[in-house]
């Protein structure tokens, strides 16, 4: 979700890894280990959960999250849990990253100190605080100063133990201490309006006779405003608090009001005292980036450039992406927004028809064909983890699950069998899972993206045109992509590749392993098989399968997906489970008196349109599934369906407006009959579930183009007021039209990222200038500053590079202009900037000086 800002769009996304912990505290027991497991949190809202690692004090995870950030954010925050014999979750420590700091940490593994966790550190929310200073004249004619205080609002509080019940406490801090004054109690209200003014003395005359001026004007600098919001609880503990500001007076200037929103702290000296040594450490890798997208008719000159490059009349090497490629460090950084941007514009086919057909001219030994990081190796494997997702789920998942779950013995390596285990039943269970899994793959031709068999079918011409002599190349090529480097790796890290929600223990990634060796063995048709293995164990595994049974249904295999065509795939497909509702959610209900339940689940939760506001029934727990044939709930897990939706009857899948319900991270499945409202556990959780609806959907021909962003209650829909519940909607669909790929690219988004990538390689992009130069200069060997460049045609390349330096430079200073701008309109106690991060400031001007908005 992009957020709007004077015409310019702002995207956030985050990669995370998270790697390991170490030196957790041993449990107070007998039992010193621990049962672990790590949460990723927005502020304090859980967006992802790892797997419980059981019985270690340093657990490993090795588990990749990436999300969109669909809102604002303070803290990057990771928590350790740790879960006992009575599945009772308690917390060991967290990791907070402040926003702006993020960016010290980008693509670095880095050990963080655990820190305790408390109540008090556990802030969040915003508040917005009125001060006027004015003068009192008494009955008796002496001069007083009053403080006038005025809470107005609070945004974003945290919930606590299931509810917010709001009331901030107001108080003077000097001398001598006031007595707070509290403002009513707000039930179940994050974002309560107090509107609420409190009075106070600030100073008192000399004498009665003096007059106000004569007043000491140092007391007011001494003096300050205390206000902490706290969470009214019935408990016998007491109130929580919720967060809490201190304002100088000296604020209020000469003018004596001050105005501004203020982000809530943490009490001073809040925190446990608790060494942070004790605490272990968690070892991360966080990648966050921010992009600024313009208007598209910003990016013309360089989009431009770049969609041409699939079309080049000179050689290809002296195109604009294949020149991102030459200077990115990594081709992969090069790869990933091209491949995006020519499937937005349907160009990605003959983009790498292009750089392949250019990369096997270069190539003098047929083994070697397509064995490198190249940008086209690259290319390509990025449009097979884009297009080939939905296919890889339909052929893998079923097994891998089953793998996953059974636990089958399956290690034939003599040195690592358990005592338990038998070699040979070990050896027959490998065979079974290799047999099923290559039966799979190979029978699975017709459900191959069209996309991705025109590509192959590119690479086969090329190599069998360049190397006539070898019969087998035109398979070799094809086999190095569709086994080695996209079956064989989503089989050895399934949740790399959304086959499973998380990284496999130890034993499974083992059986994982061997079988990847084998199907990546058994798809390479290389002329001696047994020697591809360095282990002797491998090898006598491999004698147990027919070696030309398994390479003729290989050949077979390959020649249906290197022919370019399409089939119907609703015929041939069979019902895949694509997402579960198997997260940890609040459960909400509405009763007939108007109060809130809330239960604890893994489900998600539905209320069908139409119904009133009030009553037992609207809202109840489900357990959500989606397959590629349709959308069904549950009332628990396993049980049989009490509601099926057909994908062609999904009309639109959009957000719900919170006011519908007063209820977050709500949305909408549209029917042609009715809308079921669901609410997911978080903001991101609801994101994934919308983006995979709407792509499972996207090619119903009876999509909406209209809908209601708010609900149907009480005769009428509450965004338009019409009383009809058929009447058609009054917002247009975000969810996009029909497409060859189903993927949401945004064209302008992709551009603007390649152009921070030239951006930052423009030293790179000059030396390549100069390389053009001396090559056309000097017509003899190359000289080895510049040897590191494909430059086929320097004159060619030299005009391309004249022209991508122009377009980065013409972005470059828009950029600049709209930073310093921003720089200039920045108002620091407004909503969007409110006063308490000490390191903001710093922040905003570390932005306006930079030279690119993109992390």
């Amino acid at each position: 979700m992009a957020v709007e800002e004077e015409g310019l769009r702002v995207f956030q996304s985050v990669k995370i890894k998270i790697g390991e912990a170490k030196n957790i505290p041993p449990y107070p027991g007998p039992n010193k280990m621990r049962d672990c497991y790590c949460t990723v949190n927005l502020d304090q809202e859980e967006v992802f959960r790892t797997k419980i690692v059981e019985k270690s004090l340093c657990p490993f995870y090795g588990e990749d999250f990436y999300c969109e950030i669909p809102r604002s954010f303070r803290h990057l925050s990771f928590y350790i849990f740790d879960r006992d014999v009575f599945r009772r979750d308690s917390s060991i420590g967290k990791v907070a990253v402040k926003k702006e700091d993020l960016q010290k940490y980008h693509g670095k593994d880095t050990w963080f100190p655990l820190q305790p966790v408390s109540a008090d550190s556990e802030v969040q929310g915003k508040v917005h605080l009125e001060l006027r200073l004015s003068e009192v004249i008494t009955d008796s004619g002496v001069i007083n100063h009053k403080l006038a205080t005025r809470v107005l609002e609070c945004q974003g509080l945290p919930i606590v133990n299931g509810q917010c019940d709001p009331y901030a406490a107001v108080s003077l801090l000097g001398p001598s201490r006031s007595e707070a004054k509290k403002t009513k109690v707000k039930r179940k209200n994050n974002n309560p309006q107090f509107e609420e003014v409190f009075y106070f003395e600030v100073t008192r005359p000399l004498s009665h006779t003096k007059r106000h001026f004569d007043v000491e004007e140092e007391d007011v600098d001494k003096l300050a405003l205390r206000v902490d919001l706290w969470n009214a609880s019935n408990l016998k503990f007491g109130d929580e608090f919720l967060g809490g500001v201190r304002v100088p007076l000296k604020v209020l200037g000469q003018a004596g009001v001050h105005d501004a929103w203020y982000f809530l702290l943490p009490r001073e000296n809040g925190g446990k005292s608790v060494k942070v040594e004790e605490l272990g450490s968690l070892r991360l890798n966080i990648v966050y980036t921010e992009d600024h997208v313009f208007p598209s008719e910003h990016y013309t000159p360089l989009r431009d450039l770049l969609l041409h490059s699939a079309n080049v009349e000179q050689p290809v090497s002296a195109s604009t992406a294949h020149i991102l490629g030459e200077v990115c460090r990594e081709k992969q950084e090069a790869a990933i927004p091209l491949v995006r941007l020519f499937l937005h514009y349907g160009k990605i086919v003959p983009f790498i028809s292009a750089i392949a057909h250019a990369e096997v001219n270069r190539t003098q030994d047929p083994n070697t064909i397509f064995r490198g990081n190249s940008l086209t190796s690259k290319c390509i494997d990025e449009t097979m983890k884009l297009a080939g997702m939905h296919y890889l789920q339909v052929t893998l998942k079923p097994i891998v699950d089953e793998i996953c779950t059974d636990h089958k013995p399956c290690e034939i390596d003599p040195v690592k069998l358990k005592e338990s285990e038998n070699l040979d039943t070990n050896r027959e269970n490998l065979r079974q899972y290799v047999d099923r899994i290559f039966n799979v793959i190979t029978t699975s031709g017709v459900r191959c993206p069209t996309v991705m068999c025109d590509i192959f079918f590119s690479l086969r011409e090329s190599a069998a045109t360049r190397f006539q002599v070898d019969q087998d190349v035109r398979y070799t090529a094809v086999s190095s992509f569709i086994f080695l480097r996209f079956f064989a790796p989503a089989i050895l890290s399934p949740n790399l590749f959304q086959l499973r929600p998380h990284h496999p223990d130890p034993a499974t990634s083992r059986t994982l392993t061997l079988i990847s060796k084998t199907i990546q063995t058994l798809g390479s048709l290389a002329k001696s098989k047994s020697a591809n293995f360095k282990e002797s164990y491998m090898a006598a595994f491999y004698d147990y399968f027919n070696e030309q049974k398994y390479a003729d249904a290989v050949k077979n295999f390959l020649d249906l997906i290197s022919t370019s065509g399409k089939w119907d795939q609703k015929s041939i497909e069979t019902p895949i489970m694509l997402k579960e509702g198997s997260v940890k959610v609040t459960i909400k209900r509405v009763d007939g008196k108007g109060s809130k339940h809330r239960t604890k689940g893994r489900f998600m939760i539905k209320r069908a349109q139409g119904r009133n506001r009030f009553g037992m029934k609207n809202f109840k727990k489900r357990w959500f599934r989606l397959t590629n044939h349709e959308f069904t709930y549950h009332k628990t897990k396993g049980e049989g369906a009490l509601c099926s939706i057909p994908i062609e009857n999904i009309l639109a899948v959009e957000r719900l407006e919170e006011e519908s319900f007063k209820m977050k991270n709500m949305f909408q499945v549209i029917q042609p009959e009715r809308a079921l409202y669901i609410q997911a556990n978080n903001c991101v959780e609801a994101r994934d579930w919308i983006d995979i609806l709407t792509k499972v959907s996207q090619c119903n021909r009876k999509r909406l183009s209209t809908y209601h962003p708010s609900a149907y209650l009480n005769g009428h829909w509450l965004c338009c007021k019409l009383s009809a519940d058929t009447a058609p909607g009054c917002t247009p669909c975000t969810g996009g039209l029909p497409a060859n790929i189903q993927l949401d690219v945004d064209g302008d988004r992709e551009t603007e990222r390649i152009y921070s990538l030239f951006s930052t390689y423009m030293n790179k992009l000059i030396k390549m200038q100069e390389a053009c130069g001396s090559k056309s200069v000097y017509d003899g060997p190359e000289q080895e500053e510049y040897s590191s460049f494909v430059i086929d045609d320097p004159q060619e390349t030299y005009k391309t590079l004249k022209l991508i330096v122009s377009a980065v430079q013409t972005l470059e200073q828009q950029h600049t202009k709209y930073k310093r701008d921003k720089f200039k309109k920045t108002k620091i106690g407004s909503q969007e900037h409110p006063i308490g991060d000490k390191s903001f400031q710093c922040y905003i001007r570390q932005q306006s000086e930079s030279s690119t908005y993109s992390i």
